[in-house]
């Protein structure tokens, strides 16, 4: 019997119904060079308010790990929401695979758009993105905000037991699950309280919806990832980002958070949400929200150093 009916299809269109409620609308930019980028961007830019880039983790779009955030942040910046490529409804015919070439492909994008200038929140693999596009193109990025994002891991991390998979191609098989039991694996290593029931013909409709597009793309993409990675390697950042973590983050653990913090700049920011794991936008949103409002809207006032509130657990 053909499917007649899509939970995860419905959400879907549900997400584009919200985005378009708060103020934005679906983009597709042709970059000219095999590359294609899908963006939600402000339906009428207000010149007067500055400019925010949300960059998305490995998962379903851009849309369903932004949702909860999109509507506060409109009210008060120019929001800008791309998929990232091979992501929704992005993609390129070129080779590359690497967090650098997403950043000048951002880049590239923001470039037809029209900013000049803008704030970064990358979360989880955007956070990669969102580091190496402040490497590449620190004039371009006013404030940065990394999101659970493990960019100081390196390669032999994983050889001497960090992480709780032992290998690039099992991590693989549950960051892009293909079968019912792997979204459970997925879920149990992403939330620190995840969902008890999930009705398997869910999440079969999940994999069938969000999980087959571009599959053996995003698998190069996370290999590119992890490949002689090396702490050495990675460039500093000319400002110092906000930091923010799940205090039960098992994708990358918090010694990540502490690497980083000491990697760019020991009187960094690092806030640590606690009753959290790695999906800290869908299982603390409200708390997230709040420090990231502190940092991108209060006055600055609030975050000299006699201030700061470094290492708290967020309540």
């Amino acid at each position: 019997m053909a499917k007649c009916f899509s939970f995860t299809a419905t959400r879907d269109q549900c997400l584009r119904f919200s985005f378009s409620q708060s103020g934005l609308k679906s983009t597709v930019t042709d970059l000219g060079d095999g590359t294609v980028m899908h963006c939600w961007v402000p339906r009428r830019p207000k010149p007067a308010r500055p400019d925010l880039l949300l960059l998305h983790g490995i998962g379903a779009n851009a849309m369903w790990q932004w949702n909860d955030f999109v509507s506060p942040l409109a009210a008060r910046f120019n929001v800008y929401v791309p998929d990232l490529v091979f992501f929704g409804d992005s993609y390129t015919t070129r080779p590359e695979r690497s967090e650098q070439f997403q950043a000048q492909c951002v880049v590239a994008l923001m470039d037809a758009l029209g900013l000049k200038k803008m704030n970064v929140v990358g979360m989880s693999y955007g956070g990669f993105v969102a580091y190496s596009l402040a490497v590449q193109f620190g004039e371009r990025v006013d404030k940065l905000v990394l999101i659970c994002a493990g960019v100081c891991l390196e390669e032999k991390d994983m050889e001497e037991g960090m992480f709780r998979v032992r290998s690039v191609d099992e991590a693989v098989s549950v960051l892009l699950p293909q079968q019912p039991e792997k979204v459970r694996d997925l879920l149990r290593i992403s939330f620190h309280r995840p969902p008890k029931r999930m009705p398997t013909c869910f999440l079969q409709d999940f994999i069938d919806v969000m999980c087959t597009d571009h599959l053996q793309e995003r698998i190069e993409l996370i290999v590119a990832l992890h490949k002689d990675r090396k702490l050495s390697d990675l460039p500093k950042l000319a400002k110092s980002p906000l930091i923010i973590w799940g205090e039960h983050d098992v994708v990358f653990p918090i010694e990540l958070a502490e690497r980083l913090k000491r990697h760019v700049d020991g009187n960094a920011q690092l806030e640590v949400i606690k009753d959290a794991g790695h999906a800290i936008n869908a299982e603390k949103p409200k708390e997230m929200y709040k420090i990231l409002k502190t940092f991108l809207v209060d006055p600055p006032a609030s975050h000299k150093p006699g201030n700061q509130t470094n290492g708290r657990k967020a309540d």
